[in-house]
C-alpha cells in the first residue's frame, strides 16, 4: 500500500510538493512532459524566470540519507511515474541552479527570490543531487 506522501495516489495525477508546504496536483497523459509541469507551476506561482527551477524526485526521508534526482525537462511524466511508482518517492519543485547574483534575482523576480529564501530556510541537510 502507498503512503500519503508517495508520488502517485490517483492514476494519471502527479502530486508536486512546494517549498511552502503546498501540494499541487497535475493530471497527465502520455504526451505530458516535465517541462509542461514546470510551465504550469510558473503560471500558478507567478514566476517570471524559471531557469533556476527544476522538478526533482526525493528518495529517503529526514531519518535516512536524502537523495534528490533531477528530472530532465523532456522526460514524459508517464516514464517518471512508472520508474518510481513503488519506491515511495516525492516530486518536489525546487531551485536547483543557484543564481550567480541572488540580489539580481530579487530585482528581476521577487517571487522566485522568495521561493529560494523559503527553500534555504527549510533545508536541514544538504541532499545529494543525482541526474537521471
Amino acid at each position: 500500500m502507498l503512503k500519503d506522501d508517495s508520488l502517485l495516489l490517483i492514476p494519471n495525477v502527479l502530486k508536486v510538493f512546494l517549498e511552502n508546504g503546498q501540494i499541487k496536483s497535475f493530471t497527465f497523459d502520455s504526451r505530458t512532459t516535465v517541462r509542461d509541469v514546470i510551465s504550469s507551476l510558473q503560471d500558478r506561482l507567478s514566476l517570471r524566470y524559471i531557469e533556476h527551477f527544476a522538478l526533482v524526485l526525493e528518495a529517503g526521508g529526514l531519518d535516512q540519507n536524502q537523495r534528490l534526482q533531477l528530472l530532465q525537462e523532456n522526460q514524459p511524466l508517464t516514464h517518471v511515474v512508472h520508474r518510481t511508482y513503488f519506491q515511495g518517492m516525492k516530486c518536489l519543485f525546487r531551485i536547483c541552479f543557484f543564481p550567480k547574483d541572488p540580489a539580481d534575482l530579487l530585482r528581476r523576480d521577487p517571487a522566485a527570490f522568495e521561493y529560494l529564501y523559503i527553500q534555504a530556510e527549510g533545508s536541514k541537510r544538504e541532499p545529494q543531487l543525482v541526474r537521471i
